[in-house]
């Protein structure tokens, strides 16, 4: 079996890197650590985001795998990879990963060719922010228990209920939302999913601050909020079947791998470069034996995001076993923790402290504060595991038996 990239899709890859090395040059001190907080928290850096997103739009990158009458290139899901993985190599903004990765894929599956004809286009250009309307106060990675409520009245659904963690929610211009239809069900029955403008009356965007004031992340509120019937995607009550397409997207991330391979070769760099007791850190044994196991593992993990890119091209994403994406999720956020974990050990304390001139890498290490996160972001690391189980392995569903009373 052959592993190695084609010719074509090497030159591709090129072309990728060059153009996101020449954009990143103008990009604003904020992208100098990258993550989202360069994206969504400040005016200058949501700009550079927008050109971006833009320009990436007009060269149909953001979307090349879709097919053309959506505004795709009908390119591979691998072509679509080398794409991404570039973009994240250079921490470079653009993007939008709610509506390309997320909400799209379910309108692909479940939407009406109204839909697709209406929302995909917009998405494709690079025109639009979306963010997610999923999680709830009492409703996060136990996603079925949200209590949200979407009422029909007539041609409109009348939404009432609170959402929260909301990446990005005062800066997009619509919503991917999940919201109960039927007040009288429970669980994962009786959810349908949305397109909401964010423009709509009834909505309260309220910031949730980092400890530094930093603003991403929101606590969102709505009130009598009208949805058209025309924008709910599939039928009523299927909701969770559009969301597990869009799970399945979310969780196949392959830049898991990309931003561990990128945090490794800059740990390798410093142990090659760095003295300790006379002598280099790529001389130790165990330094040298605990970053060749990371290395194995992350080349692991890489193929499996070729694997589920490879399945979606040759047999479509409907045909995506289920457990693929929980496993790329769960081997990638627990990779990141090992690497981060590992480099902590190596350059101390001071490594996580960003801004401090004599801190290892600039204090990359800082970055560990959000890893551990991401074990629960996309649907905590236990309900993949659970999934794993149920549809990989075949296990049955464990029953909880419940405590006796006192």
């Amino acid at each position: 079996m052959d592993f190695k990239f084609t010719e074509e899709q090497k030159k591709r890859k090129t072309e990728y890197d060059g153009f996101f090395k020449a954009l990143m040059k103008d990009a604003p001190p904020e992208f100098e650590t990258g993550g989202m907080e360069a994206s969504f928290g400040s005016d200058e850096g949501f700009e550079f985001f927008r050109d971006t997103q833009k320009k990436l739009g007009e060269m149909g990158w953001l979307t090349m795998a879709w097919p053309k009458e959506y505004g795709g290139l009908a390119a591979t899901n691998v072509e679509q990879l080398l794409f991404n993985m570039s973009a994240e190599e250079h921490e470079a903004p653009g993007v939008e990963a709610i509506g390309v990765n997320i909400f799209a894929p379910g309108v692909i599956m479940f939407g009406s060719e109204e839909q697709k004809q209406r929302l995909l286009p917009p998405i494709a250009r690079g025109e639009v922010v979306y963010c997610q309307g999923w999680s709830e106060p009492d409703a996060g990675s136990d996603l079925a228990n949200l209590s949200t409520t979407a009422v029909r009245e007539g041609d409109h659904y009348i939404v009432n209920g609170q959402k929260i963690w909301t990446t990005a929610g005062h800066r997009a211009d619509c919503m991917y939302l999940l919201a109960r239809t039927d007040p009288d069900s429970s669980r994962s029955k009786g959810l349908s999913a949305f397109h909401l403008d964010m423009n709509t009356p009834g909505i309260e965007v309220r910031p949730l601050y980092y400890m530094d004031k930093s603003h991403i992340f929101n606590e969102v509120f709505l009130k009598d909020v009208k949805i058209p019937v025309e924008n709910r995607i599939g039928e009523e009550g299927q909701g969770w079947m559009v969301t597990y397409a869009s799970m399945t997207t979310e969780r196949s991330g392959f830049f898991l791998f990309t931003q561990c391979q990128k945090a490794l070769n800059r740990v390798i760099d410093y142990v090659k470069k760095t003295k300790r007791n006379g002598g280099y850190l790529s001389k130790d044994p165990v330094i040298r034996q605990k970053i060749a196991r990371i290395y194995t593992d992350l080349q692991g993990g890489k193929m499996l995001g070729y694997r589920i890119a490879t399945i979606q091209d040759e047999k479509g994403i409907e045909a995506l076993p289920m457990h693929l994406p929980s496993e790329s999720k769960v081997f990638g956020t627990e990779l990141q923790y090992e690497l981060f974990s590992l480099a902590t050990e190596i350059m101390g304390m001071y490594g996580a402290v960003e801004g401090v001139t004599h801190a290892p890498l600039k204090g990359m290490l800082e970055g560990f504060q959000f890893v551990p996160a991401l074990t629960i972001a996309m649907g905590s690391n236990e309900v993949q595991r659970n999934i794993i189980a149920w549809t990989g392995l075949k296990q049955p569903r464990c029953k909880m038996t419940p405590l006796p009373a006192r």
